[in-house]
């Protein structure tokens, strides 16, 4: 994996931690977890497209 696609996939995981504890410590936001998921979906496609 390059290192772009490397450093998006710690951005990814690190901001899944950040939004579960606030999500553990101020409830549940929607668009949060939708800027997550994209932000996965982002990540996915690059390691892909990187890899071929």
């Amino acid at each position: 994996m390059p290192g772009s696609a490397k450093s998006m996939g710690v951005l990814t995981v690190g901001t899944l931690i950040v939004i579960s504890a606030y999500t553990a410590a101020l409830g549940s936001n929607g668009w949060l977890w939708f800027g997550w998921v994209v932000l996965g979906l982002v990540t996915v496609g690059m390691a892909a497209s990187r890899g071929q």
